[in-house]
């Protein structure tokens, strides 16, 4: 008798695929959220972590007009140069690195395609990866699946959510062949020093192993002083890669578009695989980019402005309830403690409580339990058509809040 469940590859978990953590971490949350909306529940959303505007006018109007163009019919395959040149424009001006366009830049379906790639270019079995926790574990996943041995490395607030190598067994990073992490910090919106990055290079020279900066972030640093490049530092194009995104800074979530820049050789093989998996992103979406690229301080600076508004008015009323919350260096989380109890209700892990949350408040939050502590995060791309609306979703939340009485360590 036909059983899928006998099917499932090892690599991914065997007959017990669909029941292993990864799936299961936040479907309890999604499956009720989905439940309210179709029983006519007015969710309060700030779970999503894409932004709920849609691109700027220039660049759709952009793609209209490059996807009528008949060359761009072709297979965009590992290249298109005039998208390449515009990144290299990007990268000059907004952070002072200079790339050779033709090979040190290539294009990728969004960052996510990018961390699974490099793994099955660079990885053996047992050899180690080492990631960051909380964060997004893309790469750690395929790492897992090729049978590598992934090292998460517990971030917390008393390094500033930095890595100490010095906490990390020597043997570890003898067998280390990737290294990831992510500035500005999803989610608790912490950002590097350069002197922190100077010490990754530091690092990889010393064990051999790649750096893989996950940039998403970048661009929605609230002060220049917080925007650093890792491809900025002397010696970071000689051990490692930086990924960008068009997700978060241009609002062009669903277009699957980004960049990947630095080290030839790494880029070189990133392409060779990547050239296996697909086709290449749609000409006229490259291109539409570059109208994105080129008006970057014009796109940039509406969403930053926007996000810091937001970011001030759920501050505030978080405030207001007895969270500890603050307005980020960069990004558009808000990451804080949960309370210990609420109405005599107490809480054991943060995923309890975004559940109590949801089910009492129809507000949705993504929890994280971490070594540290119990965290949930609340993000500031809820939808809202305007300032005014943005007013009303937050005071909204004020008065969900409102109806109960937490309580705090």
């Amino acid at each position: 008798m036909f059983d899928v469940n006998e099917l499932y590859s090892d690599r991914i978990g065997g007959k017990n695929y669909l029941n292993n953590g990864n799936i299961y971490r936040f479907s309890k949350i999604k499956k009720a959220r989905e439940e309210y909306k179709k029983n006519g529940y007015e969710i309060l959303d700030f779970g999503i972590g894409e932004p709920d505007k849609k691109a700027n006018d220039k660049v759709i109007d952009s793609l209209y007009e490059e996807a009528k163009k008949w060359e761009n019919r072709e297979y965009a395959d590992n290249g298109c140069l005039k998208f390449n040149k515009a990144c290299k424009g990007y990268l000059m001006v907004e952070q002072g690195v200079d790339i050779d366009y033709k090979s040190e830049i290539m294009h990728c379906m969004g960052i996510k395609e990018a961390l699974n790639i490099l793994p099955l270019a660079f990885v053996n079995k047992d050899d180690y990866v080492i990631t960051i926790t909380p964060g997004y574990n893309v790469m750690s996943n395929m790492a897992k699946w090729l049978g590598a041995k992934v090292y998460e490395y517990k971030l917390n607030k008393f390094n500033n959510y930095l890595i100490d190598f010095d906490d990390i067994d020597e043997n570890i990073l003898k067998k280390c062949k990737l290294l990831y992490l992510n500035y500005p910090h999803n989610p608790t919106g912490a950002v590097a020093t350069r002197e922190f990055f100077k010490k990754v290079v530091q690092y990889a020279k010393k064990y051999n192993f790649i750096v893989v900066h996950d940039a998403a972030y970048l661009d929605l640093c609230f002060d220049e002083a917080s925007k650093i490049s890792f491809l900025s530092v002397e010696g970071a194009k000689d051990v490692g890669v930086e990924l960008y995104s068009f997700s978060k800074g241009f609002n062009m979530t669903g277009w699957r578009i980004g960049f990947i820049a630095g080290n030839k050789d790494i880029i070189k093989v990133y392409g060779t695989v990547k050239e296996n998996l697909d086709s290449g992103q749609f000409l006229a979406i490259q291109k539409a980019s570059i109208t994105a690229l080129n008006n970057y301080e014009i796109i940039t600076k509406e969403m930053k402005k926007m996000y810091l508004r937001r970011h001030e008015l759920v501050k505030n009323v978080l405030e207001k309830h007895g969270f500890k919350s603050s307005v980020p260096k960069a990004g558009f989380y808000q990451y804080v403690s949960i309370p210990k109890s609420c109405n005599k209700v107490t809480f054991e892990s943060a995923e309890e409580f975004a559940l109590w949350l949801l089910n009492n408040a129809y507000i949705v939050v993504i929890p994280y339990d971490v070594e540290e502590g119990k965290y949930i995060r609340f993000s500031m791309t809820f939808i809202a058509k305007d300032e005014e609306d943005e007013k009303r979703v937050v005071e909204e939340l004020d008065k969900r809040l409102a109806k109960y009485k937490f309580e705090f360590k």
